[in-house]
């Protein structure tokens, strides 16, 4: 049902030194710029790797869903992992009818990538919070 690893979405409390530690140390020359995002209360950058993506998520605003993460992990860390869906409600309906819990109203909502996004929750996944997304040449 799921397909390929589209990105591992990593929270951290500044995308700027987050950046510098992807370029500086670790040698990656495709980032993104920074943009927000104040309807799902985060910051995004993406860094671009050959087999996939680095989503780099900053909280935008007070009420930022990432301000508790935050909270239990100061310096940051993996948030989500990311898999790509053929159809987002297929995907939806097959994840609740095994059980699983769709977060939010259960809707898809469009992501960073311009593409209808689900998340589940990390409790029924061994867990990790689950992002699926439509994969965007199914989007268009």
């Amino acid at each position: 049902m799921i397909g390929r690893l589209n990105h591992v979405g990593v929270a951290t409390p500044s995308i700027d030194d987050s950046v510098k530690l992807y370029r500086d140390v670790m040698g990656v020359t495709d980032i993104t710029e920074k943009w927000a995002m104040p309807e799902q209360g985060v910051w995004v950058c993406f860094v671009n790797l050959p087999n996939s993506q680095i989503e780099l998520i900053e909280p935008y605003g007070e009420d930022s869903p990432i301000h508790g993460f935050l909270a239990k992990n100061p310096k940051g860390g993996q948030h989500h992992v990311c898999f790509e869906v053929d159809d987002i409600y297929a995907a939806r309906d097959y994840m609740k009818s095994k059980g699983a819990t769709i977060l939010g109203t259960g809707e898809p909502r469009i992501g960073a990538h311009g593409t209808p996004v689900l998340f589940v929750h990390p409790k029924d996944m061994g867990g990790v919070l689950v992002e699926l997304m439509l994969k965007p040449e199914e989007a268009h």
